[in-house]
């Protein structure tokens, strides 16, 4: 069984400019490629067992972590929608080939509908790609909530926090230290919002969503799955799951997704 190997990858120009870190372990098809969430890393515990399955399975995997998060270089404050969706774009264009499954937890759901969305486009305009997308497992997909689940529930003091200082410091049940929400973020991300239109992937989605997530509301994952046109989407939802999805249940019930593919 290979290790996965350790590789990093630059992205932009200028001040714009940054190293991805990108762990990848060589495989046979369809491959497997994780997209973590907002303030996750791909050293987290889905992110790992993914790998290591895929490593028992002589299955590709590729993990990375986005701008501001865990071994890759910037800062988290200049992360937007926009910049880690390049990101993500970049990894999947330059170290993937062949079919894919794209893995999405939390943020990481989002930006694998942003990311097929930008591939589809891009392919209609004529561009070539080594690599495509074969199908998507979605971990609790926070689809839209800069928007959905961080503007419209901050109170109007939150607001003028972001909107006069910049940021408001978001407590976190995950770590001891807040973390700043910028209106760069929040601006930026309307740029990107999928819920206000029909969704079309053109591969089979499998979504996992917790009922007793209280960071995307499993109502939320109702209201996406409502959106796609024609794809062949299955939703599970997990009565006893939080946002995490971590537990050795859930593992098995991601791993079993996965292995449909």
């Amino acid at each position: 069984m290979n290790d996965s190997c350790l590789k990093t990858i630059e992205i932009g120009t200028g001040a714009a400019a940054r190293v991805i870190a990108v762990r990848q372990r060589d495989g046979a098809g369809p491959g497997l490629v994780w997209l973590g969430g907002f303030k996750s890393d791909m050293r987290g515990s889905k992110a790992e067992a993914l790998d290591q399955w895929a490593g028992a399975q002589g299955r590709a995997c590729t993990r990375f972590d986005y701008s501001g998060h865990g071994e890759s270089g910037g800062a988290f404050v200049d992360g937007t929608i926009g910049r880690w969706l390049e990101e993500s774009l970049a990894v999947f264009t330059t170290c993937c080939e062949g079919p894919q499954i794209l893995v999405g937890s939390s943020m990481g759901g989002w930006m694998a509908l942003l990311l097929v969305r930008e591939l589809r486009k891009r392919e209609k305009a004529g561009q070539k790609f080594a690599a495509s997308v074969a199908g998507m497992v979605l971990i609790a997909p926070a689809v839209d909530f800069t928007e959905e689940l961080m503007w419209k529930r901050m109170t109007p003091a939150m607001k003028r926090d972001v909107e006069q200082n910049g940021f408001w410091l978001r407590p976190s049940a995950y770590s001891p230290e807040p973390y700043p929400i910028t209106r760069r973020l929040i601006v930026e991300g309307r740029d990107h919002l999928l819920l206000g239109n029909l969704i079309e992937t053109g591969c089979p989605v499998r979504i996992l969503q917790g009922v007793e997530d209280e960071d995307v509301p499993w109502t939320h994952a109702t209201e996406l799955v409502a959106r796609f046109a024609r794809d062949d989407v299955v939703l599970t939802l997990v009565k006893d799951g939080d946002h995490r999805l971590s537990r050795p249940e859930d593992i098995e019930r991601l791993l079993a997704a996965v292995a449909e593919f």
